[in-house]
């Protein structure tokens, strides 16, 4: 069979097989981020919850982020109904056509073998199975930013392409409004390897980036410009932001104050972890860690075989693309003092997975020099070594793995040393033997973490710690388990209010309209820390009649009862507890808002 046609069928076992990884039991993780799936809900009963991504029917709040990955997963529930499956799967086929997208970008400038290993690199990084199986914006963001990878690399190929730059622009532009400022991580690498790369005159490359920032500001901030100037009366207030300004949210809670850790009304940063091993620490490590090493060896080793190349060296500019990519988001998440979650990491896979793929096969190349095999025996032994201590931190699962990983590790790099002395075949049979080493733990979380459900805001790749349960205790992050009455109480005479209840927080009002069918109004938005509603306002719906019960529950409002933001969603539910009289249903605080005390 000819080399070409073998490419071909591994490449299309590759997606398939990425395909059933990210498909296989996907409703098992049920609603996952039920934050976001009830949004998703939202939109399918008012196309303005969708325009604006808000978390219920009725537009009370938006949820924190522009809503460019809700109207995917919106459109797909328009068309096939509301489930877990119609929710989920828009993301897995992201998560795919990344995997594509990525083989072809890296494809292009270091031939097939390069992309497959760069594309089976990303279909089996654990956080990137993680987020191609769960309804974040991540999934989105990542195919986005490939896709930008991509048309920044046809860009520089020849002066003629003068469109895959804005078109590159166009795709962070919409990266933007999946996940708002982390999309621009990439801008300063894209252009820079334009100015290095491309080939054209400086003047034109110069022009060329213009063009592309016109591309990146229309088509992020057309949603913006029209969010701005729609009258803040009809449309629902902007969650995550103190004064109902979307500029303030994409600036501010999601901008700069993820950087510096002040975001007023957020929670700042949890792990209290920052500084350079935060990548490879209890949080992240796990998730994006185990090639990271191997990215850097690579790097260095692409810039030495590159260095005397022409300007335009595809392969270099391949280099600067995703290893850039790389340093600028990995500094980004190991110093920021903001909000910051382990699932982040997804953004840094392609970027690893790219510069370990054409640095691999560019140090096979030059296997006959003595450097080469050295830098790849480094890149071999120091995964097989961190891989052992990842897996060391969940000992008692597949206690037999890391044992076989450091043998075979110790095995592949040997042979490494003297593989310009095998023959064809048994040089091809180390290069097997030292991907298995490499691969063998991201590949066996990554299956672990395609079998075990994930629910609740911050969801972790691997082996389960806590069944499918954990995460659905309610309050701040959890998502709230929903008693038979409780749900019928909801759902009764539902359709004579604007709301059928309310309650404190994004995740309780989620897990509440989930489980009812009916909008739930989430006071506070996603901390309880918003001023949306004001108890003023508040009030005058509860007069008016439009919001029904009240439910109480366990609420942190910030960090240990204390926030930056607004204190009006705790005035709201002390103002309800001295007016209204609880009933317990189902262990939870219910308060009927059409019966006053005394009345």
């Amino acid at each position: 069979m000819r080399r070409p046609r073998r490419m071909q069928l591994a490449y299309v076992a590759l997606l398939l097989g990425t395909a059933v990884l990210y498909l296989w039991d996907l409703s098992a993780s049920g609603w996952a981020n039920s934050f976001y799936s009830a949004a998703v809900q939202a939109g399918s009963q008012s196309w303005k919850a969708l325009l604006f991504g808000s978390s219920d029917g009725a537009n009370s709040i938006t949820v924190d982020k522009t809503p460019a990955a809700l109207w995917v997963m919106g459109l797909s529930v328009r068309i096939f109904g509301f489930n877990s499956w119609s929710v989920l799967v828009p993301q897995a086929l992201e998560g795919v056509a990344a995997v594509a997208m990525l083989v072809a970008t890296v494809r292009r400038v270091a031939g097939p073998g390069a992309g497959l290993i760069a594309g089976t690199l990303l279909a089996l990084t654990p956080v990137a199975v993680l987020m191609f199986r769960f309804d974040n914006p991540d999934a989105l963001l990542v195919l986005l930013l490939v896709a930008a990878a991509y048309c920044v690399t046809r860009a520089i190929e020849k002066e003629s392409s003068v469109w895959w730059l804005p078109l590159a622009g166009v795709a962070v532009g919409f990266g933007f409004l999946a996940k708002m400022m982390q999309a621009f991580l990439v801008l300063p690498v894209f252009a820079l390897v334009h100015l290095i790369a491309a080939h054209a005159p400086l003047r034109k490359r110069l022009v060329h980036l213009v063009g592309a920032l016109v591309a990146v500001v229309a088509s992020g901030g057309w949603y913006i410009a029209l969010v701005a100037l729609w009258p803040a009366s009809s449309r629902p207030y902007i969650g995550g932001s103190q004064e109902n300004n979307i500029l303030e949210l994409a600036l501010g809670y999601n901008g700069l104050g993820r950087l510096t850790g002040n975001e007023t009304g957020g929670l700042g940063n949890l792990n209290h972890d920052v500084g350079w091993g935060r990548l490879f620490g209890s949080e992240m490590g796990t998730q994006i860690a185990w090639l990271l090493p191997a990215a850097v060896i690579a790097i260095g080793a692409g810039m030495w075989i590159t260095g005397s190349k022409p300007r335009t060296d595809p392969l270099r500019a391949g280099i600067l693309l995703w290893g850039g990519w790389l340093a600028v988001t990995g500094v980004v998440f190991s110093y920021m003092n903001g909000i910051v979650h382990p699932y982040y990491t997804v953004a840094l896979a392609p970027a690893v997975a790219g510069v370990v793929g054409i640095g691999s096969v560019l140090l096979w190349q030059c296997r006959n020099d003595i450097r080469a095999r050295i830098a790849l025996v480094g890149m071999t032994a120091t995964t097989t070594v961190l891989g052992c201590v990842l897996l060391g931190r969940n000992a008692d699962w597949q206690p037999w793995l890391r044992p076989t990983i450091a043998v075979v590790g110790v095995f592949a790099s040997v042979l490494l040393l003297v593989v310009d002395r095998l023959s064809g075949r048994a040089a091809r049979g180390v290069v097997a033997v030292a991907l298995a080493a490499c691969l063998a733990g991201p590949a066996a979380y990554s299956v672990a973490t395609a079998s075990t459900p994930h629910s609740g805001a911050i969801p972790s790749a691997g082996p389960s710690s806590g069944g499918p349960g954990a995460g659905a205790m309610g309050g701040l992050l959890g998502t709230v388990v929903v008693g038979a009455e409780l749900t019928t109480t909801l759902s009764s005479n539902a359709d004579d209010f604007t709301w059928a209840a309310a309650t404190v927080g994004s995740n309780n009002a989620a897990g509440y309209q989930l489980a009812s069918g009916v909008p739930v109004m989430a006071v506070g938005g996603f901390n309880g820390t918003d001023p949306a509603p004001t108890l003023e306002q508040f009030r005058q719906y509860v007069a008016d009649q439009q919001i029904h019960y009240f439910v109480g529950g366990a609420m942190a409002f910030g960090r240990g009862g204390e926030s930056s933001g607004s204190k009006e969603a705790a005035n709201i539910a002390a103002w309800v507890a001295a007016n209204y009289t609880a009933r317990t249903i189902d262990g939870v605080a219910v308060y009927d808002l059409s019966v006053q005390i005394g009345s």
